[in-house]
C-alpha cells in the first residue's frame, strides 16, 4: 500500500492504495481520488485517557467504540456445533458491551485477553437486555508480545493521544480508512492555498497543507482545533461567496418595474379590508412595494409565525403588479392549501376579483386557480384566461408549472412554503416569464438568523413577528401515555367539551394507512411499517378514525383527510369541516400549512414523537385562529428523560417559534439544511455547524463582500475560484442560483 511517486488530490486511489481496497473505498464511501481521502473528515476523536462512553450507545446504531476487555467466556452454542465466544469490554464511564464471536476461534480468546485496549466497530444489538456487538471487525492497541496481537505500524493512527474515528462502512472499518489516509498523507503533494494570502493573515488560519495532515493526524487538541477552524472557514467562504457572487448578478439582470398606481386594485383592497394591518405588516409592505418598482428582479424571503399575516402581504403585492398590468402567481404545496387560498382571496377580494361578471369593480381582474384535478373543461377555461392576462392572479399547486400553462406578463411570482419545493420546480415557474420576475419566498418555519446568512444569503430577508389583532393564545401540552394512560382518557373528554361549546377540532395522525398505502403525496411523507428497532408502526387516520367513532369519540360528526384522497373529496371534506358541518378532522400534515378554520380549537397530534419540531409548530398553528383560545395536546409513548421526549417538552414550553427554529437546528442533520439533500449529491460541506459557527459564518460573509466587490468573478483568485467549485460542486452551485 505504498508508492515512491508523489501524488496530488487527482491522483486515483487505485495508484495508492491498491486496486482491493481503492474498489472498496469506491463502492462503499464514493472516494475515487486522493483529495476525496483527505476530504474525507473524521467525525470524531477518541482519546486513550478520556474514552468513549459506551452508556451513550444506541440500539441499532452502527459505532465504533474504544474499551478495554475485561472478561472472555467460552461455551458450546445450543443449536449448532461449535463454541461462542463471549468477550466483556467496557470503558471508564462504566458501560459494558458484550461481543460475540460463532465458531471455535480459539486464536481470538487469545487475542483478546483481559486488560488490552481496542477498537471494536459493528452494530449495537440488544439480547436479554445487554448490548452487545455480534461479530464485530477490531483492532487492538498494541501492548502485547505475541505475533498475531502485535499491532505495530499497521495501527499507529490509533496509538497516539487523539484517535480519528471515520465515518465508514462494515466492508471498509475506521482503522482500514485512517490506514488508507497515511499513505496518501505521507506521498500528497499539498495543493496550493486557494485563501488569499490577506485573508489568511487576517483570521489567522493555518495552511492547507498544515489543516490537512493535522486533521487526520492531529499532534495536540489545539493543533486540531486550528486545523479544524481552517477547514470549516473554505466550506462557509465558498458558500459565501457562492451567494454573494449570485446575488450581484441578479442585482445586474433587467427586469420590469411594478411601481404602486394611485387609485388602484390595491388602493380598493386596502379600504375594504375588515381589519387594520399590524405594524410589521405595513413595513414588510412598504419594502416589497419598494423592489416592486426597480428594474431589477425582487428576490425577497418573508418569514413570520404561523398566522402572523403574511398571505396578506403576498395578496397587496400580487395587486401592485395587477395594478402595473402584470400577472402574479402563487405556487402551493398542497391541493387543499391552493383551494383554500383561492376561497380566501376571492372573499378578501369581492368585487375586485369579478371581472366580466355582474357586480365587478370597474379595475377588477379575475383569481384563477390551476391544479390537477380541474376537469378539462375548466382547465380549458382557466389556461385561456391565464394566457389572455384578464387572470392577474393565478393560484395553483405544481400543476402551474406544466407545459400548455402560458402567462401573457408574468410579473410576480410567489412560492409559499418553499422548502415544499425542489430547486427544478420553483425554476420552471420563474422561466415562463419573458424577463427575470420579481420573486417573493414566504415561509412560517422562522429560520435562526445563520440559517438565512448561509442558506437564504442571497435574498434580502422581512420578518413578521407580531399576530393580528384578535388572534387567540395556543396553549400547548405533552399527553404521556405510557406513565399516565388515564391522561389520554381526559384528552378525549376535553375534545368532548369543546366540540360541546360550539367549537372543532383536529386528530393528527403520523400516517396515511393501508388503504392510502405507498408514498407520500408531495404534501406528507408515509413513514415506515416499523423501525429497525421494533418499535409499533406509526398510527394512522384511515385506523384510527373508526376507533374514534366508535369509542370515545362516539357520536361526533368525523371527516377523513389525507393525501392519497382524490382532490374533489379532499376539497369537499374542508369546505364542510370550515362550514361547521363536520365537528372533528381526523387528518396527517395535509393540515400543517394554511388551513384556516377560525372555529377550529383542539388538537391532539397522536405519535407527536414522529414529527418533528418545526413540523409540530406548524400544526398547532391551525388552531386558535379565532377568538376562542386554542389547545394543543401532543399525545407520546415517548419515555421521560429520552430526547424525543424533551423535544415535545420544548415543543410545549414556548410558541416563539425563533427559538424553536434553533432547536429543530441542533437536532436535524444538519446536510439537510445546507441543500445536501435537494441537490441530489453527496454534500462537500461537511465540517460547517450552522449552530456552532456563527460567527465564522459572518465573518466568512464580510470577507465574501469584500472580495466579490474587488474581483467579482474571482478572476485573480483562480485557486480560490477552483476551490469555490470543488466545495460548492455545479448542482449545488445551482442549487443556490435558483433559490
Amino acid at each position: 500500500m505504498t508508492t515512491s511517486e508523489p501524488a496530488t488530490v487527482d491522483t486515483p486511489l487505485k495508484a495508492l492504495v491498491g486496486d482491493k481496497t481503492a474498489k472498496a473505498l469506491a463502492a462503499h464511501l464514493d472516494l475515487h481520488t486522493a483529495g476525496d481521502l483527505v476530504y474525507h473528515f473524521p467525525r470524531r476523536y477518541d482519546e486513550r485517557g478520556e474514552h468513549t462512553d459506551i452508556r451513550s450507545l444506541d440500539v441499532g446504531e452502527q459505532v465504533t467504540v474504544l474499551a478495554q476487555v475485561q472478561r472472555t467466556a467460552v461455551r458450546p452454542m445450543r443449536q449448532r456445533r461449535g463454541n461462542l465466544l463471549e468477550v466483556t469490554v467496557g470503558d471508564d464511564s462504566g458501560g459494558v458491551l458484550t461481543l460475540t464471536f460463532f465458531g471455535n476461534q480459539a486464536w481470538r480468546e487469545r487475542e483478546l485477553r483481559p486488560g488490552r485496549w481496542g477498537l471494536f466497530a459493528g452494530k449495537v444489538t440488544e439480547f436479554r437486555g445487554k448490548r452487545q456487538l455480534n461479530g464485530p471487525e477490531y483492532v487492538m492497541l498494541g501492548d502485547g508480545d505475541d505475533g498475531e496481537a502485535a499491532v505495530g505500524e499497521e495501527v499507529e493512527e490509533f496509538a497516539g493521544a487523539l484517535i480519528p474515528v471515520y465515518p465508514a462502512a462494515a466492508a471498509v472499518p475506521t482503522w482500514v480508512i485512517a490506514r488508507c489516509v497515511r499513505v496518501v498523507l505521507d506521498t500528497l503533494t499539498p495543493p496550493e492555498d486557494p485563501q488569499p494570502a490577506a485573508v489568511r493573515a487576517d483570521r489567522k488560519l493555518v495552511g492547507i497543507g498544515t489543516a490537512l495532515r493535522e486533521i487526520h493526524r492531529p499532534s495536540s487538541k489545539e493543533n486540531l482545533y486550528r486545523a479544524r477552524r481552517r477547514l470549516k472557514w473554505d466550506e462557509a467562504f465558498a458558500v459565501q461567496l457562492t451567494l454573494v457572487q449570485r446575488k450581484l448578478r441578479a442585482a445586474a439582470w433587467p427586469a420590469k418595474a411594478r411601481p404602486p398606481r394611485a387609485g388602484g386594485l390595491l388602493d380598493a383592497f386596502d379600504a375594504r379590508l375588515p381589519y387594520e394591518l399590524t405594524p410589521g405588516q405595513r413595513t414588510v409592505g412598504a419594502e416589497i412595494a419598494a423592489d416592486l418598482t426597480v428594474a431589477h428582479p425582487m428576490h425577497r424571503l418573508l418569514q413570520g409565525e404561523v398566522g402572523s399575516g403574511k398571505t396578506v402581504v403576498a395578496l397587496r403585492a400580487m395587486l401592485q403588479v395587477v395594478d402595473a398590468g402584470g400577472q402574479a402567481a402563487l405556487l402551493a404545496p398542497t391541493e387543499v392549501l391552493a383551494a383554500q387560498h383561492h376561497r380566501g382571496m376571492l372573499d378578501l377580494l369581492g368585487p375586485l376579483a369579478r371581472a366580466g361578471e355582474l357586480g365587478a369593480a370597474d379595475d377588477a381582474t379575475r383569481v384563477e386557480l390551476v391544479t390537477g384535478s380541474l376537469g378539462a373543461a375548466a382547465r380549458r377555461q382557466a389556461l385561456a384566461e391565464v394566457a389572455g392576462g384578464r387572470a392577474g392572479i393565478v393560484l395553483g399547486t405544481h400543476a402551474l408549472l406544466y407545459e400548455g400553462v402560458d402567462f401573457a406578463d408574468l410579473g410576480l411570482v410567489v412560492v409559499d412554503e418553499q422548502h415544499r419545493f425542489g430547486v427544478e420546480q420553483r425554476d420552471a415557474l420563474r422561466s415562463k416569464a419573458d424577463q427575470p420576475p420579481h420573486v417573493l419566498v414566504m415561509t412560517a418555519t422562522p429560520i435562526p438568523r445563520t440559517v438565512a446568512m448561509t442558506v437564504y444569503g442571497d435574498l434580502e430577508t422581512s420578518t413578521l413577528s407580531q399576530l393580528p389583532q384578535g388572534r387567540s393564545p395556543i396553549a400547548s401540552h405533552v399527553v404521556p401515555v405510557a406513565e399516565k394512560p388515564a391522561f389520554l382518557d381526559r384528552a378525549w373528554r376535553r375534545l368532548r367539551e369543546e366540540v360541546a361549546a360550539g367549537h372543532q377540532a383536529y386528530v393528527v395522525c403520523p400516517r396515511i394507512g393501508d388503504s392510502g398505502s405507498g408514498s407520500g403525496s408531495q404534501s406528507e411523507e408515509e413513514p415506515p411499517r416499523e423501525d429497525d428497532n421494533g418499535r409499533r408502526p406509526p398510527l394512522a387516520v384511515t385506523e384510527v378514525a373508526p376507533l374514534l367513532a366508535e369509542g370515545p369519540l362516539h357520536g361526533l360528526r368525523i371527516g377523513v383527510l389525507h393525501g392519497k384522497l382524490p382532490a374533489d373529496e379532499k376539497d369537499a371534506v374542508m369546505r364542510s369541516f370550515a362550514a361547521g358541518d363536520l365537528d372533528l378532522l381526523v387528518a396527517t400534515t395535509v393540515i400543517e400549512v394554511g388551513v384556516d378554520v377560525p372555529n377550529a380549537t383542539v388538537m391532539i397530534v397522536l405519535d407527536a414523537d414522529r414529527f418533528g419540531v418545526s413540523q409540530l409548530h406548524q400544526l398547532r398553528g391551525r388552531v386558535g385562529r379565532g377568538s376562542a383560545a386554542g389547545l394543543c395536546l401532543l399525545v407520546s409513548e415517548a419515555a421521560e428523560g429520552s430526547s424525543a421526549r424533551e423535544r415535545l417538552d420544548a415543543v410545549a414550553s414556548t410558541t416563539d417559534g425563533f427559538k424553536l427554529a434553533e432547536l429543530d437546528l441542533e437536532q436535524r442533520r444538519e446536510g439537510d439544511v445546507l441543500g445536501a439533500t435537494q441537490s441530489g449529491r453527496r454534500s462537500h460541506l461537511r465540517l460547517l455547524s450552522l449552530r456552532r459557527d456563527a460567527d465564522l459564518i459572518r465573518d466568512a460573509r464580510v470577507e465574501a463582500i469584500a472580495l466579490v466587490e474587488e474581483d467579482p468573478e474571482l478572476e485573480r483568485h483562480p485557486a480560490l475560484a477552483a476551490s469555490v467549485a470543488a466545495l460548492v460542486d455545479e448542482e449545488r452551485a445551482e442549487y443556490l442560483e435558483k433559490g
